[in-house]
């Protein structure tokens, strides 16, 4: 982990440099994984709990799972920004051997599904916990990467940014929910369509 928090490349993250940085030698280093490939699993797993463990502490105070969500999208964002060196491996490098499934049922996505499942509860959203769960993650990811990539664009205040794409990201699917919406629809209808909602 923190060979690649100093390099920001898993290419630098040979067992030859984690054996010297723990003072062993490369040999033993076999006895606990098969290749550099287990290697990068291994902090594929450890930077999902450590996300989930940020997920959860975000909205332990959440009055409900709407308001859970949200927090959990902000820190979710939070924490790629914090962890960029990570993050960028883990989740914008090269696809990887890492199965997409681990990452499906891991802690950090099975707490969003919670709050998702509690928002259908709620009333707010509509459909597949799954399907929305993607999006969701979709919307925090987009921004996340953005954020990470292009630091020196002039975004907005970073809270504002984060706070605001999050809560329209939900909002947005708890809108498309409830409206029958043709994707030819000319631009007239669509705006005579949402101006009913204000």
């Amino acid at each position: 982990m923190d060979i690649l928090r100093e390099t920001g490349s898993s290419e630098a993250m040979s067992l030859r440099a984690v054996a010297q940085r723990v003072g062993v030698s490369v040999p033993s280093i076999y006895l606990h994984f098969a290749d550099k490939q287990a290697l990068l699993d291994a902090v594929c797993e450890e930077v999902f709990e450590a996300l989930h463990v940020a997920l959860k502490e975000a909205d332990s105070d959440a009055p409900n799972p709407w308001e859970a969500l949200r927090a959990q999208g902000i820190a979710y964002v939070r924490f790629a920004i914090a962890n960029p060196e990570h993050y960028r491996i883990v989740m914008m490098g090269a696809p990887s051997q890492h199965d997409p499934k681990d990452e499906i049922a891991s802690g950090a996505f099975g707490h969003l599904l919670e709050s998702i499942v509690g928002c259908i509860g709620l009333g707010v959203l509509e459909g597949d916990p799954f399907a929305l769960g993607l999006k969701l993650w979709a919307a925090a990811h987009g921004l996340a990467s953005l954020l990470i990539t292009k630091p020196n664009m002039p975004w907005p205040p970073l809270e504002e940014l984060i706070d605001g794409t999050m809560c329209y990201a939900g909002l947005g699917l708890a809108a498309a929910s409830r409206i029958d919406l043709d994707p030819a629809m000319r631009a007239e209808d669509l705006v005579k369509r949402l101006d009913r909602l204000r």
